[in-house]
């Protein structure tokens, strides 16, 4: 079980609900950037950290001032004593940017690399597939290209069958202990993304309702996301039970 986790708190309780690895980034009601360098969930917690490389929301395509960011911060967390990195780079046409992904990957070498859900924004995930495979990536994380990993079983299916142990697939978006045991069983992944997340509420005893900090979205400041130890603990428990 892997963790997207933006805290530390929420690294520590995927670690003690039995997650193998956590995925660290900023922003998550974004789909997840580039975290900060923080190296406090290393010092804490022995289970692998791999950080999202991406330098802001939207779409995939990056300006090469953008590309010159990620370089950068694949270098400074991979200094940092990162485990692995998670990134996709996307052309206008919606394929693989070989060039620019081939160059990062060959930064963040030895650390592991995997592709993240702009694969799931590909026209074409099957001539994708090899083409990222051909990359050197470990593992390709997908929803199936659709709204959530149950919706998108099918195709998350067939990318294993394709796959044939070449590179991981590793379904994400939307999982829940009600709907693992399914997408584990019928897709044969063997190993499984999700955010775990349950809201607690802030400590803060004076609240000024009248000044949000978001934008457009505007998320509640005084309720904090973070992942559940018991969730954690509950998918794990559920994973082991169909992966022998």
């Amino acid at each position: 079980m892997e963790v997207c986790v933006d805290s530390v708190q929420s690294a520590l309780n995927a670690e003690k609900g039995g997650a193998t690895r956590v995925e660290l980034c900023s922003n998550l009601m974004e789909g997840g950037t580039t975290p900060s360098l923080g190296r406090i969930i290393k010092q804490r917690s022995p289970i692998p950290v791999f950080v999202m490389i991406r330098p802001r929301g939207g779409d995939f395509l990056y300006t090469e001032d953008e590309f010159e960011v990620m370089k950068e911060d694949v270098k400074i967390f991979k200094e940092a004593g990162a485990d692995g990195v998670v990134f996709g780079i996307l052309t206008s046409e919606g394929a693989v940017d070989t060039l620019r992904c081939e160059e990062l990957r060959d930064v963040a070498s030895p650390l592991q690399a995997t592709f993240h859900r702009a694969f799931d924004m590909l026209k074409d995930p099957y001539t994708s597939l090899e083409v990222i495979i051909k990359i050197g990536f470990e593992r390709i994380l997908t929803s199936g290209q659709d709204s959530s990993a149950l919706e998108g079983l099918q195709t998350i299916t067939h990318l294993i069958e394709k796959a044939k142990d070449r590179i991981t697939i590793v379904p994400g978006g939307g999982i829940t202990e009600r709907n693992l045991e399914r997408i584990l069983l019928e897709s044969g992944a063997r190993e499984f993304h999700c955010s775990a997340r349950h809201s607690i509420p802030s400590v803060m005893e004076y609240r000024n309702t009248n000044c949000p900090m978001g934008g457009t979205l505007n998320p509640p400041e005084f309720v904090t996301k973070v992942a559940s130890y018991e969730k954690v603990k509950n998918l794990v428990f559920v994973a082991r039970s169909v992966i022998s």
